[in-house]
């Protein structure tokens, strides 16, 4: 090649650089790797890179759920009737095995199915109580997360909770248990479990709520009755779950187990945002004794409660809507041996604060018969405590007449006494009346107006007033002037007596005149 060939050719590639140079910074990268790609499929980049703090979250929730799909299983059974929820027209209900099933027939065979949670490494597994009720003997089949099968056997159950304990044999492992007082409302959970047939499905959400009651565990599935010894202090949640969750676990950001999925708040069968969860101290309780003897040998106070509301604030000289108003004592009882009286406020149990029936029910739950607790008690407007040595629940215990005899009634008025603004009659007691409700102090409730202030708070007709806002009511005059010293939006608290021996507290806002 002559020398001003190799001139020309070196030219030649020096205008090329240029020009790369100068479409390089023109057209941009991004062209020319489109212009270069021609026939590829895909971008060669992500659009955004996720920052560090994002790549974390996402890689905990993956560490999560491969940890706690191991302690998940599947269960299934042969059932002697269809195993659809008991609430198929109710806005709350039970994990059926169906979303439908309230629309098939029922047969003489069919087949359960829900999940549960190992909790020890011998095989120890714990599920609802509603997963297996119905499960016939023998028939109970787990299948572990590497889709191994085992035969169960059925340890016990406790309806009052809607929890069982299973066992397989086999070494595996178990579930760690989260500490009750670290669940906080609004911390990341996610929900593991079998919903429409669906195995080891992971969905997550937050903790909505905490101690909700919602009325289905313990209620008889022909009679709709519920057992009043039923206890429930949910976990709500918004992650996802459906039919077929029912016994699977709510595990929290460290993998801990803080609940067992249990019911859904839905009309369709299927998940419509809040699903509610046993939480990890109840869970624990009840399967420690379903483990040790296969039965619950739970203590019980001996009453009926409700929770505060403003009303009944009011009424008890509370200046705070916290705590359980006692409605009634069981006789033979153990509140009634302490000395609780219906009308009481219980604040705390063992100094742990009570702020809903919920709360107590919670606490007491996890107690056994013959422990002591003590009360603080709210009464005639001061604190004072009771101890409880809890019992055994018998079932031949009634409501308790906590009546305190020796009273001896004031002359009484011969004509009943209306009081219109709260919607009742009072009138004297007939000795007849006085031999009938046992008692020789009170004044009958003899006419109720069903759209009245006190109806809607629960008191009947044909019920004797024992007291009002504390004071023993003798004449419908003296219940009068109790009445009559009270400002509209003031509270009263009546306690009220039936036939049977049963006492009430009705609680009413003072009305307008």
């Amino acid at each position: 090649m002559s020398r001003s060939s190799t001139i020309a050719a070196v030219a030649l590639i020096g205008i090329g650089i240029v020009i790369g140079v100068i479409l390089m910074t023109s057209v941009g990268e991004n062209t020319l790797q489109k212009a270069f790609a021609v026939g590829s499929i895909g971008s060669s980049s992500a659009p955004v890179q996720a920052p560090e703090s994002v790549r974390a979250l996402n890689n905990q929730f993956v560490a999560v759920s491969e940890a706690t799909t191991k302690s998940v299983v599947y269960i299934s059974a042969k059932v002697s009737r269809d195993a659809a929820s008991p609430f198929p027209d109710d806005f709350f209900r039970f994990f059926g095995p169906n979303p439908n099933d309230d629309e098939q027939p029922q047969q003489e065979e069919g087949e359960a199915a829900g999940s549960g949670v190992i909790i020890s490494y011998d095989g120890y597994i714990v599920t609802n109580n509603h997963v297996v009720e119905h499960a016939k003997e023998g028939s109970i089949t787990i299948t572990t997360h590497d889709g191994k099968e085992y035969k169960a056997k059925l340890i016990g159950r406790d309806p009052l909770t809607d929890l069982a304990v299973l066992k397989i044999d086999g070494e595996f492992q178990p579930a760690h248990l989260a500490d009750k007082k670290d669940i906080r409302v609004g911390e990341w959970v996610i929900a593991v479990g079998n919903p429409l047939g669906l195995r080891s499905t992971v969905t997550s959400g937050i903790i909505s709520a905490m101690g909700r009651g919602i009325g289905i565990v313990g209620t008889n599935e022909r009679t709709f009755e519920r057992n009043r010894y039923a206890v429930e202090n949910f976990i709500q949640t918004d992650a996802a779950i459906n039919p077929g969750n029912s016994g699977g676990g709510l595990f929290n950001m460290n993998g801990s187990l803080v609940g067992i999925n249990t019911a859904i708040a839905s009309r369709s069968g299927v998940n419509a945002g809040y699903g509610f969860a046993i939480p990890i101290d109840m869970v624990k309780s009840v399967a420690e004794d379903l483990i040790d003897d296969g039965k619950i040998e739970r203590g019980y106070i001996g009453i009926e409660i409700t929770s505060i509301d403003e009303t009944s604030a009011k009424a008890a000289g509370l200046n705070r809507v916290s705590g359980v108003l006692v409605n009634r004592v069981v006789k033979g009882g153990a509140a009634a041996s302490a000395g609780i009286e219906v009308g009481d406020v219980v604040l705390k149990v063992d100094n742990d604060p009570v702020r809903t029936s919920n709360d107590l029910q919670n606490q007491i739950v996890l107690r056994h018969a013959g422990d002591k607790v003590n009360l603080t008690i709210w009464r005639d407007g001061k604190e004072i405590v009771k101890t409880v040595r809890l019992k055994a629940l018998d079932s031949d215990n009634d409501i308790a007449d906590n009546t305190r005899s020796g009273s001896s009634p004031e002359k009484a008025d011969v004509s009943p006494m209306k009081f219109q603004e709260y919607g009742f009659t009072a009138a004297p007691l007939t000795q007849q009346q006085r031999d009938e409700f046992d008692t020789d102090i009170g004044v009958v409730v003899a006419k109720i107006d069903n759209r009245g202030a006190v109806a809607r708070r629960g008191m009947r007709p044909n019920t004797v007033i024992l007291k009002a806002d504390g004071q023993s009511v003798s004449t419908p005059e003296q219940l009068k002037n109790i009445l009559d010293k009270k400002r509209p939006g003031d509270g009263v608290l009546f306690v009220v007596k039936d036939k049977d021996g049963s006492k009430q507290a009705v609680t009413v806002e003072v009305p307008e005149s």
